[in-house]
C-alpha cells in the first residue's frame, strides 16, 4: 500500500509540475537562429519590453526580432575580431548610457525592472552597441576622409543646430519625494501622446507653470537656449510627439513639439550665461508669491536686484556667470524660456522659493573653428554609420536565419 501511494504521489508531482516546466522550456525555447546561434522567446520579450521603455516608434515585435538578428551578427563579427568590451568598459558604458536620462544607473535600472525589464537585458543591449560601435571606428575610422569642401557644404546646407527654432509645448509636474512616483507614472502616460490637444489639456490641468494657463504653449524658441544634453532629444522629435519624462529637481518635465524651422539669422554660439537667483522664504505660500510679485515690480534689471537684497543676507542673493553646459537642467529650463531681464519664480529648493531673472547670455567671439570641427566629426560619423550599414548587410546576406 506505501509502494502504490508513493507511486501515486510520484506521479501527482509530475503532472502538477510538466506545465509550469512546459512554460519555462518554450520561453527559453529558440524563436531565431542566426548562423546557429539562439535568439529565445524570452530575449524577444525583453527587446520589446525594453523598447517600450524607451518610447520607440514603430511595432515593437518586429523591430525587437530585427535587432536580435543584427545583435547576433554583430557579437559573431566581434568574436571573428578579438574584440571584447571589458568589464570596466561595460560599467562605464551603463554609467553614461543612465545619464542620457539624467538619472543614476541604480535609478535607471530600477525605472525599468517596474516596466518588465531584467538588468541584463539592459547591460547585453548596451554591450553590443558600445562593442559594435568601437569596433567600427577601429576598423573604418583611419579610412575615412572628410575634405574642406565637405564641411564648407554641411555648414551652407544647415546652419549648425544653431540655425533651429523650436515651437513648443510644455509641462512640469511637481513631484517631490511623497509624490514622486505618481508625478512619474503620470509622466510617462503623457509622454506617449500624439494629439496636441490632449498635451494641452493634461498641461491645463497637471503643470506647475504658468504656461499651462494656455495649455503649455511656448512661443518660437532658439535651440541653443536650452540645455546641451536636450539638443539631440528635441531634435529627434517629429510634430506632435512628446520627449519621455525628462527629470528634474523635485518635478518632471515634458515637451512636445508643434513645429521647427531654421531661424532667419543664426544666433552666436552662447559663450556664458549670467544670471541671478534672490531666495525667498516660504516657498508654495501666498506670502512667498506676493513678495515675489513684489520683488518683480522692484527689477527691471538683475543689478535692481541688489538693492532688493540689501541689509540681507548674502546668501539670499546669487549671481552667476557660468558656461551654459555648467547650468543644472532644471534651471537651463528655466532661463530657456527668459530673455534678458525677464524674471520668473518656479523653482524652488528646500522650502525656499527662487526668484530667478536671466541677466545675460554672452555670444563666443570666435566659433568658426568650434562649428568646422563639429561639422568634420558629424559627417565622419555619418561615413561611419554608412560603413557600418554596408558591413551588417553583407553579414545578413551571409547568414543562416530561420526561421
Amino acid at each position: 500500500m506505501r509502494a502504490l501511494d508513493f507511486v501515486g504521489a510520484a506521479a501527482l508531482a509530475i503532472a502538477l509540475a510538466a506545465p509550469m516546466g512546459a512554460v519555462a522550456q518554450g520561453l527559453f525555447a529558440p524563436a531565431i537562429t542566426v548562423n546557429g546561434s539562439a535568439v529565445t522567446n524570452y530575449e524577444l520579450d525583453q527587446r520589446v519590453k525594453l523598447l517600450a521603455a524607451f518610447n520607440t516608434p514603430g511595432d515593437p515585435a518586429a523591430l525587437a526580432r530585427e535587432q536580435l538578428v543584427e545583435d547576433k551578427l554583430k557579437l559573431q563579427e566581434l568574436a571573428r575580431a578579438g574584440m571584447e568590451l571589458t568589464d570596466e568598459g561595460l560599467a562605464t558604458a551603463m554609467e553614461e548610457f543612465a545619464q542620457r536620462t539624467n538619472l543614476s544607473l541604480d535609478a535607471f535600472v530600477a525605472s525599468l525592472a517596474s516596466q518588465g525589464v531584467a538588468r541584463e537585458t539592459l547591460r547585453d543591449f548596451v554591450k553590443v552597441n558600445t562593442s559594435w560601435r568601437d569596433y567600427i571606428r577601429r576598423r573604418y575610422n583611419s579610412g575615412i576622409e572628410v575634405s574642406e569642401a565637405e564641411i564648407d557644404a554641411a555648414l551652407a546646407q544647415t546652419g549648425g543646430p544653431e540655425s533651429v527654432e523650436l515651437l513648443l509645448n510644455e509641462i512640469i509636474i511637481a513631484a517631490p519625494p511623497p509624490r514622486a512616483q505618481a508625478a512619474l507614472a503620470r509622466a510617462e502616460a503623457i509622454s506617449k501622446l500624439r494629439s496636441t490637444a490632449a498635451f494641452e489639456a493634461e498641461a491645463r490641468e497637471v503643470s506647475a507653470l504658468p504656461s499651462r494657463t494656455q495649455g503649455g504653449r511656448l512661443d518660437w524658441v532658439p535651440l541653443t537656449n536650452y540645455p546641451a544634453g536636450l539638443h539631440g532629444l528635441l531634435l529627434s522629435l517629429e510634430p506632435g510627439e512628446v520627449t519621455p519624462p525628462i527629470p528634474i529637481q523635485n518635478g518632471v518635465a515634458l515637451f512636445q513639439l508643434r513645429d521647427i524651422r531654421e531661424a532667419p539669422q543664426a544666433p552666436a554660439a552662447i559663450a556664458e550665461i549670467d544670471y541671478a537667483q534672490f531666495a525667498i522664504p516660504g516657498a508654495g505660500t501666498a506670502e512667498a508669491l506676493a513678495e515675489a510679485a513684489r520683488v518683480a515690480a522692484l527689477t527691471d534689471t538683475c543689478d535692481d536686484l541688489y538693492g532688493v537684497a540689501k541689509g540681507l543676507p548674502a546668501e539670499r542673493l546669487v549671481r552667476q556667470s557660468v558656461a551654459p553646459s555648467a547650468v543644472p537642467q532644471d534651471l537651463g529650463l528655466e532661463l530657456a524660456r527668459l530673455d534678458r531681464n525677464e524674471a520668473s519664480w518656479n523653482l524652488s529648493n528646500n522650502g525656499t522659493l527662487l526668484f530667478t531673472m536671466l541677466c545675460a547670455r554672452t555670444p563666443a567671439a570666435a566659433v568658426a573653428d568650434a562649428d568646422r570641427e563639429a561639422a568634420r566629426n558629424q559627417i565622419t560619423g555619418r561615413k561611419l554609420t554608412a560603413r557600418a550599414d554596408i558591413l551588417l548587410a553583407e553579414l545578413r546576406a551571409q547568414a543562416r536565419i530561420a526561421p
